[in-house]
């Protein structure tokens, strides 16, 4: 395995899924910044190691940078919905489950909100309000739509040139991973992972399932901090 391709820290190479064992290939880069051609990146950094039958996994949160879909905090204008619904995300602060404010900012509710549109925000708000004492979750990220639930901010605690943005939702991710698809000759998942599992926002085909991405990268082998690592080559290796 080429030392650019090792794993992050504390994280495994490889993984089972459905009897099959996968490599999990991250492409270290420089830091990726508004502006950067996201075809040119993938040509320098990721073209070389690819071969056939593999997978490209591409964060989303890279394809946002290089369309320019990040906003500084203090330029969200939020609302009194925002402000609301953000105090009440169950983001643990203060004990040792926190990972991150998420949606419980006001920023970053209001740009969830924007994504989703106010009358699906609310009805999926109302409906949260009615599951969660029955212990069911996850209503309301479900209802507003995965475009939604992937806005975050800040956008790292780590990085410090991003600390203080908010990521929007990316641009026709399905588009975008065809277009990897069409320019390197592999399929290609634009996702989301992080701590809490992982989900696709765009595929270049619908053979990928939802199951075999959240089992794929239930680890999160990118990293949530400044690994750098924003692509990921998927290489079957042995059945077992």
């Amino acid at each position: 395995m080429p030392p650019s391709l090792a794993p992050n820290k504390g994280k495994n190479i490889d993984i089972v899924v459905a009897g099959v064992r996968y490599l999990r290939l991250p492409i270290k880069t420089p830091l990726i910044q508004v502006g950067d051609n996201l075809m040119e990146l993938l040509k320098t950094y990721v073209a070389p190691h690819l071969a056939s039958n593999d997978l490209l996994f591409i964060s989303e949160k890279i394809v946002c940078i290089t369309q320019g879909r990040i906003i500084h905090r203090d330029k969200v204008v939020t609302s009194w919905l925002a402000r609301f619904l953000s105090s009440k995300v169950r983001n643990y602060a203060g004990t040792p489950q926190f990972r991150g404010l998420g949606h419980g900012t006001a920023p970053a509710m209001q740009l969830l909100i924007e994504e989703a549109g106010y009358p699906r925000t609310l009805f999926a708000a109302a409906v949260s309000a009615l599951t969660r004492p029955l212990d069911i979750g996850g209503a309301f990220y479900y209802l507003v739509g995965k475009q939604a639930k992937s806005i975050d901010c800040p956008m790292s605690w780590t990085i410090e040139e991003f600390k203080d943005y908010a990521k929007k939702a990316p641009l026709a991710p399905d588009r975008v991973a065809r277009e990897v698809r069409d320019a390197f000759g592999v399929e290609t998942v634009i996702v989301d992972a992080n701590y809490r599992g992982a989900f696709s926002l765009g595929k270049s085909t619908s053979t990928i399932n939802e199951k075999f991405v959240r089992e794929l990268l239930a680890d999160n082998p990118a990293g949530q901090d400044s690994e750098m690592t924003p692509f990921f080559i998927v290489r079957k290796a042995l059945a077992i």
